[in-house]
């Protein structure tokens, strides 16, 4: 546990900072239920793939390449671990997921859209689009609209967004140049895809094709994982060494609140909300702005159609 994790208390629902996901999981029978999880091959992915199969889940467990995903798959015990390529920078790769996945012929009960490259201390741009926004939410527009029908009529969205979100540029988005032409900053750039994640939750909740299904999303905590890769090597060896010490969570309490989210009955009927420690938490203004998720979404579908 964390020094911060010592003065972090349970939530309302009996939850909180230092629960695990085998915790919020606890007691759970999952046999015959079908969960997709993008980024499984480490960090939060690979744990809440491992914990979901445990309660005896069918999980689509999705990695940059197929080998990746083999191998997270092949750790796994208990329930049922498939492997799924998805590249989630290239939409050829993704719209590929898709049709793996409703070739697969099994209704999702949930999909946790848990990937994500982090503060890339350099301007990257892919498909004319800066790295962080295509990947983490351009790449998971395309997954989880691709596959609404393939949902159950109960089926849980989790989106993993970031309290970076409240980091993001002054104009909240950036609709105008998604490129970061104007000036690129790592934290200022993950900061927009992060917001661009909890905007896609709130207005997917909206428009989920049955009443029952819901869409979150989510801030898993600060995490010593690979997901800092990207940053200065100095920064991310304090980052790692230091972090247990301070205020980082452990990978079982990261994965805590999406596990919570997508199948804990505590959550059932929750949608459109962000959540932290497992609990509802507050956003930013941006963060609960419909009329910026309603521009994020018409501009996000003109670029999917340009990405064709």
């Amino acid at each position: 546990m964390s020094l911060y994790g010592l003065f972090k208390g349970a939530g309302p629902n009996g939850y909180g900072y230092n629960t695990t996901a085998t915790e919020v999981t606890e007691g759970l029978d999952l046999a015959g239920k079908t969960f997709l999880v993008t980024g499984c091959n480490s960090g939060l992915g690979e744990h809440t793939l491992a914990v979901l199969c445990a309660r005896g889940a069918r999980v689509i467990g999705a990695a940059r390449t197929i080998e990746k995903a083999r191998e997270a798959c092949a750790a796994v015990q208990g329930g049922e671990a498939v492997p799924l390529a998805c590249e989630l920078s290239e939409p050829a790769s993704v719209r590929a997921a898709v049709q793996a996945v409703i070739e697969l012929g099994r209704p999702l009960d949930g999909v946790i859209a848990n990937a994500g490259i982090m503060a890339l201390p350099k301007r990257t741009v892919k498909h004319g689009y800066e790295l962080q926004f295509l990947t983490n939410h351009i790449g998971h527009f395309i997954l989880v609209t691709g596959l609404l029908e393939q949902l159950c009529e109960d089926a849980r969205v989790v989106i993993l967004s970031s309290s970076a979100h409240k980091s993001t540029y002054k104009e909240g988005l950036r609709l105008d140049d998604l490129a970061a032409e104007r000036g690129y900053t790592p934290w200022g750039a993950y900061g927009q895809s992060k917001l661009a994640n909890m905007l896609f939750a709130r207005l997917l909740a909206k428009r989920l094709p049955h009443p029952g299904q819901t869409a979150n999303s989510v801030h898993p905590g600060v995490i010593a994982t690979n997901l800092g890769r990207h940053m200065p090597g100095f920064v991310y060896a304090v980052f790692r060494g230091l972090g247990p010490l301070l205020a980082l969570k452990s990978v079982a309490q990261g994965a805590a609140t999406q596990c919570y989210v997508a199948v804990n009955p505590g959550a059932l009927g929750e949608s459109g909300r962000y959540f932290a420690d497992c609990n509802p938490a507050q956003t930013s203004a941006y963060g609960r702005d419909d009329a910026l998720a309603e521009a994020l979404w018409e501009r996000t579908e003109e670029i999917v159609a340009e990405l064709a």
